[in-house]
């Protein structure tokens, strides 16, 4: 019974640090610390220098786990990026991921000759490990605190962390078989890449196509369409390695792909792919916080810091000052997102790979690693939110949200049904206005079921429920929230939001908080798109006004339809002011009559 013992107590020890992590998110949250830190903290208290004292050290499981969690991670990434942001972003979040992998990398290296002592190819290798930002520490930081930050800066971070980790985690096998066997020739590294990138985007494709289908054609029984994707992805990756591919890259293709598609029970797969990747990363952590050896940091920790300082305050910023210079973004937000490079499990995980196949030194690489994770977290991670605010690239996000039910409907994929309690201050009541793809379609009132027609007029306490496609339901939310209107739009909404052109300016400004004066409020969008144009109307006219813009979508016998609404500032990049010279110039060429 001994061993049976030990296995129970290992499961129940397992389920504590979980259970752990879990409730430690309350008091992570209260207090700002971030919480992928107090992940690490756990496992490190709970592990062979903790008061616990469990002696973990078996890298294979702890590789093996990293893997399956970071699989998830990057698929519900994938599966959460629509094609049109992906398309909007991938010129610099593609530059991002692989030149500013490398340049960060080569950056870094000097610090680690210098500090640590050690050859280039094994500085390189350091750079390698803690080149890339981490899936995780991004997607959860940057939705933390209620902030919003600017469209396409959350975008292009988001693609970057989601599609980065394949090319660190090639520079550093490479690296590592340049240490262990010697230089290679050029053209079999590109040869390696080439193929690592063809296969594990090939497999993701076609094995996302293969769960599409299934989920479409297939009977499955209520409740296992979410769990029959999440595994699906983990058999994405592991096929993808197998094959000598990137699994990283093809589980990222998967979701995307997934996502994107028209699928049977996409609200469950949504929602249960939370809560597996919420518990995929508090195992991770969890795991390699217990990898760790509190008591031999102290003898790297000054010449790991150095690293940490120079990836931080330089091998960053000049990869991502250099990869966007061809790009609109200005000087606010690329220096924003120099800072918001947060490393985070996927470093250590990356750290833990010469361990893995007896790199010497191999537990240098690994307490670098940690504790360059540890200050990322520290100093950027709880420094993000006022960095946004300082530099002006967040929005206010209006809390709290209304309740949402979403429900499928069998036989078909293009609709689903959305359910709203109605408020007495939500912008929908007051004014009726709703995006043109919804469709109201019955109302519960005092537990009698009604159609839109019969419940005429609404009245708060209500309960509607509306058709509406399922990737666009949570754009619906803002109508329906019991809050004035914002002092700013609300990013998430723009770019989903299609009205026709009968609403008018003043319904706008209740719902986006807009500045009109007063004898505009009565004016129809149509009239006030054909008032500033100086022809008819036509699909593709941009009409600014204050922080956003309207996009005439469609145009019917000369009036406009239908219109769209984008962020002014994402239509136009910014300009950079004129210099003096200009001016003067300009000035000049008003002044002097016309040649002929």
């Amino acid at each position: 019974m001994g061993a049976l013992d030990a296995v129970s107590l290992g499961i129940l020890l397992a389920a504590l640090l979980i259970l752990a992590g879990i409730l430690s998110s309350l008091v992570a949250l209260r207090f700002g610390a971030p919480l992928l830190l107090v992940f690490l903290l756990v496992g490190m208290l709970a592990g062979e220098a903790g008061p616990l004292g469990i002696r973990f050290d078996d890298v294979r499981l702890a590789y093996t786990i990293g893997s399956v969690a970071l699989a998830l991670i990057l698929f519900d990434g994938g599966l959460r990026t629509r094609y049109q942001t992906f398309r909007n972003v991938i010129g610099p979040a593609g530059l991002l991921s692989t030149v500013g992998v490398l340049v960060t990398a080569a950056l870094t290296a000097p610090a680690a000759v210098y500090a640590l002592g050690l050859g280039w190819a094994e500085a390189l290798l350091v750079g390698a490990v803690v080149a890339s930002t981490d899936a995780a520490a991004v997607f959860f930081l940057l939705h933390a605190k209620g902030l919003r930050l600017r469209p396409r800066v959350s975008a292009t971070l988001e693609v970057e962390s989601g599609i980065n980790d394949p090319f660190a985690i090639f520079i550093t096998i490479v690296l590592i078989e340049i240490i262990l066997h010697g230089s290679k020739p050029w053209h079999e590294i590109a040869a390696f890449l080439v193929a690592e990138t063809l296969v594990g985007a090939l497999i993701g494709y076609v094995g996302a196509r293969g769960v599409v289908l299934v989920l479409n054609r297939l009977n499955l029984p209520q409740g296992l369409h979410a769990p029959f994707v999440a595994t699906a992805a983990v058999v994405i990756f592991a096929l993808a390695q197998v094959g000598h591919g990137s699994g990283f890259l093809a589980v990222y293709v998967a979701g995307l792909v997934v996502g994107n598609s028209a699928i049977r029970a996409h609200n469950a797969v949504v929602t249960f792919l939370d809560a597996a990747t919420w518990l995929a990363q508090i195992g991770m952590f969890v795991v390699l916080g217990l990898l760790s050896w509190p008591d031999r940091l102290p003898l790297t920790i000054l010449p790991a810091l150095a690293v940490a300082a120079t990836l931080m305050f330089v091998a960053r910023p000049a990869a991502v000052f250099l990869c966007l210079a061809p790009y609109p973004f200005n000087w606010r937000e690329k220096t924003f997102m120099s800072w918001v490079g947060l490393r985070g499990a996927v470093g250590i995980f990356i750290a833990a790979i010469p361990m893995l196949v007896g790199v010497p030194n191999a537990h240098l690489y690994f307490d670098v690693g940690f504790v360059v994770v540890l200050v990322s977290l520290l100093v950027q991670g709880w420094t993000i939110a006022p960095a946004a605010r300082g530099l002006r690239v967040s929005f206010p996000r209006s809390d709290p949200l209304p309740r949402r039910v979403e429900l499928d409907l069998p036989g078909q994929l293009e609709q689903e049904i959305v359910g709203y309690p109605l408020s007495a201050n939500s912008p929908y009541l007051r004014r009726g206005v709703l995006p043109t793809w919804s469709r109201p379609t019955l109302v519960v009132r005092d537990q009698r079921i009604l159609s839109p027609v019969e419940a005429d007029p609404l009245r708060p306490g209500d309960y509607i429920y509306l058709l509406a496609p399922p990737e666009r339901a949570q754009a619906l939310d803002r109508f329906f929230v019991d809050l004035p209107p914002p002092a700013r739009p609300d990013p998430r909404l723009l770019g989903d939001f299609f009205v026709t052109g009968d609403h008018t300016l003043g319904e706008l400004a209740e719902i986006y908080g807009l500045s009109i004066a007063p004898d505009e409020t009565a004016m129809t969008l149509a009239d006030f798109t054909a008032s500033r144009t100086i022809r008819t109307p036509k699909a593709g006219d941009i009409v600014p006004i204050g922080p956003i813009a309207l996009v005439v979508q469609k145009v019917t016998d000369g009036r406009v339809a239908t219109i769209g609404l984008r962020l002014a500032e994402e239509l136009e990049p910014e300009t950079p002011p004129a210099t003096l010279l200009a001016r003067i110039k300009r000035a000049v060429r008003r002044a002097l009559p016309p040649t002929t």
